[in-house]
């Protein structure tokens, strides 16, 4: 009997090792067919995005331009951990010189902001310098910040955020206000949170959200006469707008749309200048070190000020609170611009 009982029970066993490997067969299979589909899909995919990369690249290339010596010789600050994008918005790239080129003298700087890039890469810190700002202008003694863009384009705007913040600018992006236009219609649109009601060139803000198309952007981003603050006020519209085109970007409806980012470059590009060393591989490379930052991870503030003022010679000015620009170029070199604003809320 104890024979036959193994017999059986061996027998039982096969039968259960059998049907268990009918059952596993099937589920083996559709694995295997369905990653060879993934890897045929994913195949597809890199072909497609390296012809749509592609694509990109060609439009930024044909319609940007390259800022000639944008950088300052001489000493300058030491390269930090974190990274430092200047980008100036000026009445025009070509303003002043009769080359057409860009980087240029004689135009006015409207807008500047420093993006500071961290080193761990989990925010975009987002800095404006008032215009007003009364600053010393490397060999023209003190003067408003935009000044420096009028007398020495670029390179000298460039040394004079270095000798005000002590950080080294590693890159600097240049486009005109047309842009700012043609970026919001690229974008079939961009929704800004005013602080308050107002008008301008035509058009009407409300207090809250507003959805713009290009022509009001242009005229929400340079209006500062209907506020009693002036340029105050008129830098958080900036800083607005730039929140509103990051959440445009990183929405559903532009990420899934290849036309849109196509138009969003070309429209872009072809209002921008930037230095050689900014180029559509570099962006492409630090937009991916950046991939896990979202809208709410873009941080926007303002070069600590201390009231308004009037210069020697009887300009309106905006005076800088020197003790905090310091605590905050001490942040900016040891990347902890976090820490910074925490300590120093706006």
């Amino acid at each position: 009997m104890s024979e036959r009982r193994a017999a059986r029970a061996a027998v039982a066993h096969a039968h259960r090792t059998a049907s268990r490997n009918r059952r596993r067969r099937p589920f083996l299979v559709a694995l295997i067919t369905t990653l060879g589909s993934l890897v045929g899909v994913a195949l597809v995919v890199a072909v497609v995005a390296s012809v749509f990369v592609g694509g990109l690249a060609r439009s930024f290339d044909a319609g940007r331009e390259t800022i000639t010596n944008p950088f300052p010789s001489g000493t300058r600050p030491t390269p930090t951990s974190g990274e430092n994008v200047l980008l100036i918005g000026s009445d025009s790239r070509a303003q002043g010189n009769p080359d057409g080129g860009p980087s240029s003298s004689g135009g006015r700087s409207d807008t500047l902001m420093l993006a500071h890039v961290p080193a761990d890469r989990q925010h975009v810190y987002l800095m404006s310098i008032m215009r007003d700002s009364w600053v010393e202008v490397p060999g023209h003694g003190r003067a408003k910040m935009n000044a420096a863009y009028a007398w020495g384009g670029v390179p000298l705007t460039v040394r004079t955020v270095e000798q005000l913040l002590d950080v080294r600018v590693d890159h600097v992006a240049e486009i005109d206000f047309t842009g700012f236009e043609d970026m919001t219609d690229a974008l079939g649109g961009v929704t800004v949170d005013s602080p308050g009601a107002f008008s301008a060139r035509g058009h009407d803000f409300t207090a809250g959200a507003n959805r713009l198309d290009g022509a009001a952007a242009l005229a929400f981003v340079r209006e500062r006469y209907s506020f009693v603050d002036a340029d105050h006020t008129r830098v958080r519209n900036q800083q607005a707008f730039m929140r509103g085109v990051v959440n445009g970007l990183l929405s559903r409806g532009t990420v899934t749309n290849p036309g849109r980012i196509q138009d969003f470059v070309a429209a872009t590009s072809a209002h921008l200048s930037v230095d050689a060393g900014f180029s559509f591989a570099r962006m492409a490379e630090l937009g991916w070190s950046l991939r896990a930052v979202r809208a709410d991870d873009l941080v926007t503030f303002t070069v600590p000020t201390a009231g308004s003022g009037t210069s020697p010679d009887g300009q309106s000015i905006v005076t800088l609170n020197q003790l905090a620009v310091g605590s905050l170029s001490q942040a900016l070199r040891s990347d902890d611009v976090g820490g910074w604003l925490a300590d120093n809320p706006q």
